[in-house]
């Protein structure tokens, strides 16, 4: 059984871009780039919240966005990843004007994703999350996916 992914939109973005000046942008364009090669690895997935933001924005670019994702289904957003991301926003302490960020996290640990990847370093990516989210785990009993970049999945 190969293992799973749920990318969410930061890495669309990255992926469908038009290449970048700053330095800091432009590597993560060329990692995401490189982790798209290895996606056939694996099973992957988006959901509705993906492709919500997948699509807006410039029409053009958000066009490349959707192209990008066509073939990879849908997760469902069930009462249970809604609870579940009512409860990282809280337990995690991400700001409700980030409910989105929490939402991709509860789609993908109701599903049972391996691994939730992004480019956010704020709500998702960030170690004071990922710390937080280890403790809400071992006291809960949740199961929760690793969240990475690309370019950490690529290292693995």
């Amino acid at each position: 059984m190969r293992e799973t992914i749920y990318i969410e939109t930061s890495v669309l973005s990255y992926y469908t871009a038009l290449p970048s000046r700053a330095v800091l942008i432009k590597a993560r364009q060329e990692i995401t780039r490189r982790f798209w090669l290895v996606l056939p690895r694996y099973d992957v997935y988006v959901s509705q919240v993906v492709e919500e933001e997948a699509a807006m924005g410039d029409a053009a670019a958000a066009g490349k966005r959707l192209h990008a994702m066509s073939t990879f289904p849908r997760l469902a957003i069930s009462a249970h990843a809604e609870a579940l991301a009512r409860r990282f926003l809280r337990d995690l302490n991400i700001p409700e004007k980030a409910f989105r960020d929490a939402l991709h996290l509860g789609i993908a640990a109701a599903n049972r994703i391996d691994y939730l990847v992004t480019w956010n370093c704020t709500h998702l990516a960030n170690p004071h999350v990922l710390k937080n989210l280890n403790r809400v785990q071992e006291e809960r009993g949740l199961y929760v996916p690793v969240i990475c970049t690309p370019e950490q999945l690529l290292e693995a």
